[in-house]
């Protein structure tokens, strides 16, 4: 069974207020690879991550997860295989404590509850967070949220994760933590991100995307080394891929004072 390809062939969406977010796009993921999805604001990279758990459906074209075309029939499998981690922690924790907030989804799978404690447990251990199982998702920090918020969509025991901007609004050891977390995961990665140093850390692979259409598709630091397609997808340089204004400074004026001696 193939069921950990994703596979998007010609995919269009436009929203009812008549903006065109995904213009036939197209493109195949397989078993084990991690691959960012990159973009400005507006070029159509949530509307893109939304039809691969079947939360949008297309308008045109296909998205087939491993064996199942995305359809209104398909939806509890493809959902059981593709795990969606949101922008806003938020927007997935609503249960009063976090042992109820992991073990939501597994409950609703209809497992018996042996096994949805179990994996609950295991859940909250691998993102590390399991002294918080009795906390209130409110009261948590941001860090906190984004991990409680991966340990409920692992609990489903997906194939594949989806994460849409999984580093905003951490603090850099939050960061570092969520980067070294999800390098240790094996599962197939989609990530749509602004965070291009994070892109760098965790995924060879990079689709960018401009007003809806994929720009391209290849290695990440080839992609990130093409100075046209960065300025026409109104992207930057990861931070660590960009001289550094202060130490080019002072090298310039080495090389300034350097020539005055030879001058001299």
């Amino acid at each position: 069974m193939s069921h950990h390809i994703v596979e998007v062939q010609d995919l269009s969406y436009t929203y009812p207020d008549g903006a065109a977010a995904v213009r036939g796009i197209s493109f195949r993921i397989h078993h084990g690879e991690s691959v960012a999805v990159v973009g400005a604001n507006g070029a159509g990279k949530s509307t893109l991550l939304l039809h691969l758990n079947g939360a949008l459906t297309p308008q045109r074209g296909t998205v087939r997860i491993g064996d199942f075309p995305l359809t209104k029939a398909t939806l509890r499998d493809i959902r059981r295989t593709v795990g969606m981690i949101f922008q806003d922690p938020d927007d997935q924790l609503f249960m009063p404590t976090v042992f109820e907030d992991v073990a939501f989804g597994p409950l609703n799978l209809g497992l018996p509850p042996e096994e949805v404690e179990q994996r609950v447990l295991a859940s909250l251990a691998r993102v590390g967070v399991e002294h918080l199982r009795d906390r209130p998702p409110y009261k948590l920090s941001g860090g906190e949220k984004r991990a409680v918020s991966i340990a409920a969509v692992l609990a489903m025991s997906p194939d594949i994760l989806v994460m849409d901007e999984p580093s905003a609004n951490l603090d850099p050891r939050a960061r570092r933590t969520l980067i070294e977390l999800l390098a240790g995961f094996h599962h197939t990665k989609i990530i749509a991100t602004h965070d291009l140093d994070l892109v760098l850390d965790l995924c060879p692979r990079t689709i960018v995307i401009r007003e809806g259409q994929i720009m391209a598709d290849g290695p990440t630091r080839d992609i990130f080394t093409n100075d046209r397609l960065l300025e026409e997808s109104h992207l930057e340089k990861p931070l660590r891929m960009q001289a550094c204004p202060v130490c080019s400074g002072s090298m310039a004026r080495k090389t300034e004072d350097a020539g005055s001696v030879h001058e001299h």
